[in-house]
């Protein structure tokens, strides 16, 4: 096994994993003990079963893999793994993202602190702590703000504090959420520390990039559906149908955040709202986009992200010259149902034949139960398609979910119903035109 097209993996799936290999590169994984595939087997060259959340375990076997048999590089597409793959990096000085600016990413209040003190139109933030901290922020910033966990993922534990009537409430959820997993679909970490933050009054975007040495090259804006109550995420599209002066300001907006952070390398997800002071940061993180984006992405615009931050440190691909142009629109509609019960499954492969499909992806089977909509991990699947343009596609993903994919649900009350189309109260163009 040659060390100079040897990568490690620290934590991946099965597509990941496959990828890699497709572009030659012999692969070392890091994999929790609870993600662990038979594809994952039968494709890593070495596999090493750990907790690599934990640099404890994560250290002795990266120096042992080090000294035999050998690597190039070394990263993570999943939130889990970020931290470690940049101690990693640090450790045996192989460039990519080192481990403080994983952090400062990955820790929303870390973000929030270095950006106060470099960044004038930062969102204004503050720990949260006690109960009377709600009030004082509420002083400071006035209603309606945001608290949420400083490292939680897929929308899970975000409240909106509209009046003062909240704050007990919005406490108690903090309390009752400190000290849990978020490990119902795919996170291996436990809520501890919580924060707040100025709402952002406006349309929800995340920017899909990659950086080459520290030019980012913004290669999509995603346009993304977002319930009011929870923000739990119902639905994506790109291009994002955006005034071509808007779609401009938020690459400038997202450019000048990477810049600030401190990212020089590679793939990286950042959510971006625009409200009355034009873009504002919401978070980001050094890895690929979830929910299917990276399969609109590359339907859209013919760049596997995937492929780039596997491929980009051994000289695999290219180095993109600059945002590319959109060939098509593609979208993902999520499926959502009432409280009860999965009864049945069907019309999966009907949907999977037609042209127009990327993907459908299902996180219920039968027998499985069905919670009201809180957050992401509520969702019982998605849609993916293409379509001539992103509103051709929004539709598409909405008819495939209407008429061919069926879940059928089975309510306390014995009554029966089935999965339907997610909406978020606004699917029209948020600023008119495509980005």
């Amino acid at each position: 096994m040659n060390p100079d097209t040897t990568l490690l993996l620290v934590g991946a799936n099965d597509e990941t994993v496959r990828k890699a290999k497709q572009l030659g590169l012999h692969v070392l994984l890091l994999q929790h003990p609870s993600k662990l595939s038979a594809e994952q087997e039968r494709l890593a060259d070495v596999i090493r079963v750990l907790d690599y959340t934990e640099w404890a375990e994560v250290e002795p076997a990266v120096l042992a893999l080090r000294q035999s048999p050998g690597f190039t590089a070394a990263l993570s597409l999943t939130e889990a793994g970020l931290e470690n793959a940049g101690r990693i990096n640090d450790l045996f000085g192989l460039g990519g993202t080192g481990y403080e600016v994983a952090r400062r990413i990955r820790d929303k209040w870390a973000m929030r602190l270095h950006l106060a003190e470099r960044d004038p139109a930062a969102v204004r933030a503050a720990p949260l702590l006690t109960r009377e901290d709600l009030d004082a922020f509420a002083v400071g910033h006035g209603y309606p703000f945001i608290v949420k966990p400083a490292d939680g993922t897929a929308s899970l534990g975000v409240f909106r504090v509209a009046a003062p009537a909240d704050a007990d409430r919005v406490w108690a959820e903090v309390e009752r959420l400190r000290g849990t997993r978020t490990d119902r679909i795919s996170t291996l970490f436990v809520l501890r520390d919580f924060l707040m933050e100025e709402y952002v009054d406006g349309p929800e975007f995340s920017v899909e990039s990659f950086s080459f040495a520290g030019r980012h090259v913004i290669v999509a804006i995603t346009e993304k559906f977002v319930d009011p109550r929870h923000f739990a995420e119902l639905g994506h599209a790109v291009p994002a149908r955006l005034e071509v002066a808007v779609a401009e300001e938020v690459r400038e907006r997202v450019r000048g955040f990477l810049d600030l952070i401190g990212v020089r390398d590679g793939v990286c997800h950042t959510e971006v709202r625009i409200g009355a002071r034009g873009p504002a940061i919401i978070e980001s993180h050094n890895r690929i986009a979830g929910d299917a984006i990276t399969d609109l992405v590359e339907a859209a615009y013919g760049i596997d992200l995937v492929t780039y931050a596997l491929g980009r440190p051994f000289g695999l691909v290219p180095e993109l010259p600059g945002t590319p142009e959109a060939r098509a629109g593609a979208s993902t509609r999520f499926l959502v149902g009432d409280p009860g019960r999965v009864a049945s499954v069907d019309g999966v492969d009907e949907a999977l034949r037609c042209e127009d499909v990327l993907a459908v992806r299902l996180s219920v089977q039968p027998g499985d139960t069905v919670r009201a909509l809180k957050d992401n991990w509520d969702r019982l699947g998605l849609v993916a398609v293409t379509g001539q343009d992103a509103s051709a596609a929004i539709r598409r993903g909405a008819e495939l979910i209407t008429d061919t994919v069926e879940i059928r649900i089975v309510g306390a009350d014995g009554g029966s119903s089935r999965g339907r189309v997610a909406e978020a109260g606004y699917l029209a163009p948020a600023a008119g035109g495509a980005a």
